[in-house]
């Protein structure tokens, strides 16, 4: 059993930059690597990929991210672990041996399977209040269980060099190797929820280093265009000590850690994961140097019963329209033209909206700014059941060019699909993990 071992994150979501994860697999001499890289939505995206082409449905920038990665990797003996398999791990994974084939090197992949439930929901569980609109809509397009560190454990046993999974709870790929280096019990939830802390704070990588947190005038971060990812040395008492890579930029200290720490969570007593039920109200930060900051504390209690799925389905269609008025009572033409399109085709859509982008497009008119502004940009957006009326919205904007208000420019139209996320509780023992190696 090791005392200490190094965590880096390489991604916080999909679309994150690529170089993050060179640097810190380069020079973090690190034992593993999380690239944490699927949303609430980006699993029902991919299951529409899916549906569209069987060996798609894995996350869009896999490829790139292993063809650079994979070569780091081996040299360094670090193992990956990641949710880039998205909807279709298996397809990924094959993915994954294809490269590492025709990059000459010899791999093991472990797939995490289990988690796409959606032949398995009841009539029960949709039932659920506040989800009945899951029934008025069109088809259930995807359904993935939050699992936990259970189902990751196997596949670290394996000997794997990579970890690939579908819809695993975002602590969890940071938990679930300090349960296996320290070989910590799946019920000594104190230890457990230390290291959920040690997690949640690691896995929107930059948000950490200061990206979300900077403001260039009251929380300014240096090297901002050079932002490096966390990692965490974790000790066997589930402490840890986050730094990053000497020389990248962005900034570690206590105020990025408290707000990374709130960060998406409702309770701080009872944060709820399928491994324990963690408090971070015990947790304490202590800066040790530049860009290292020492966390202890944290607790946790046993974990639910139930286990969260996302349940992506089919909710209409949405047209979108934008046009630009600058100059002497831009406010004013830009109204109209909203009001115009409103009395034109407004009646059709089950929701409508008008926004001044500059004016009232982020907080409503009730916050609007009190100042002219000398130039808007209007927007309107409709959602509708139906392709054919949601694309009028687009039409109907672009037309403004020649039939007023006056002085209007730079139209654009967008037509897309939406889906819908809903969140519903599963029986944790209907949910199965399952494990598939695949070696290159």
């Amino acid at each position: 059993m090791k005392e200490k071992i190094r965590i880096g994150c390489g991604a916080g979501f999909s679309g994150d930059r690529f170089e993050p994860a060179l640097i810190l697999t380069e020079q973090g001499d690190l034992d593993y690597l999380v690239l944490e890289c699927l949303a609430e939505r980006t699993i029902a995206l991919a299951q529409k990929r899916k549906l569209q082409d069987p060996n798609s449905g894995y996350d869009i920038f896999l490829e790139r991210r292993i063809e650079s990665l994979l070569p780091l990797l081996v040299h360094h003996k670090t193992r990956l672990i990641t949710n880039m398999g998205a909807a279709n791990p298996i397809a990924g994974a094959e993915k994954i041996k294809s490269i590492a084939k025709k990059l000459g090197l010899k791999i093991r992949v472990a797939v995490v399977l289990g988690d796409d439930v959606i032949h398995q929901l009841t009539g029960e569980e949709l039932s659920i209040e506040g989800n009945k609109f899951l029934h008025t809509y069109g088809t259930r397009v995807s359904a993935n269980a939050y699992m936990g560190i259970e189902a990751i454990l196997p596949a670290l046993s394996s000997g794997a060099d990579i970890i690939l999974t579908g819809r695993v709870a975002d602590p969890s790929l940071f938990l679930a190797p300090m349960v296996y280096e320290f070989g910590w019990s799946t019920e000594d939830w104190d230890l457990l929820g230390k290291g959920t802390v040690l997690g949640h704070l690691m896995e929107c990588a930059g948000q950490l280093t200061g990206g979300y947190f900077a403001d260039p005038v009251t929380k300014p971060v240096p090297d901002l265009h050079l932002l490096g990812h966390p990692l965490v040395e974790v000790s066997r008492d589930g402490s840890g000590l986050i730094q990053k890579i000497s020389g990248t930029g962005g900034l570690i200290s206590v105020q990025t850690a408290k707000e990374q720490l709130l960060y998406e969570v409702t309770h701080p007593r009872n944060y709820l994961t399928p491994d324990v039920v963690a408090d971070f109200s015990t947790v304490r930060f202590e800066e040790k140097g530049e860009n290292q900051l020492q966390v202890n504390g944290g607790t946790g209690k046993c974990k639910p019963e139930s286990l969260k799925v996302s349940v992506g389905y089919q909710s209409g269609w949405m047209g979108e329209g934008e046009i630009s008025y600058a100059g002497s009572h831009a406010v004013e033409r830009a109204k109209w033209a909203g009001e115009i399109i409103q009395q034109r085709i407004g009646d059709q859509f089950e929701e409508f909206k008008i926004d001044l982008i500059g004016l009232n497009s982020m907080h409503g008119g009730d916050l609007a700014a009190n100042t002219t502004p000398y130039e808007v940009r209007l927007r309107v957006a409709g959602k509708s059941p139906t392709k054919e009326i949601a694309q009028r919205i687009g039409e109907e904007v672009e037309a403004l060019y020649t039939n007023g208000p006056a002085g209007g420019g730079g139209a654009r139209k967008y037509l897309h699909e939406v889906l819908g996320v809903v969140s519903i509780l599963m029986n944790r023992n209907q949910i199965q993990p399952a494990l598939k190696l695949i070696d290159a």
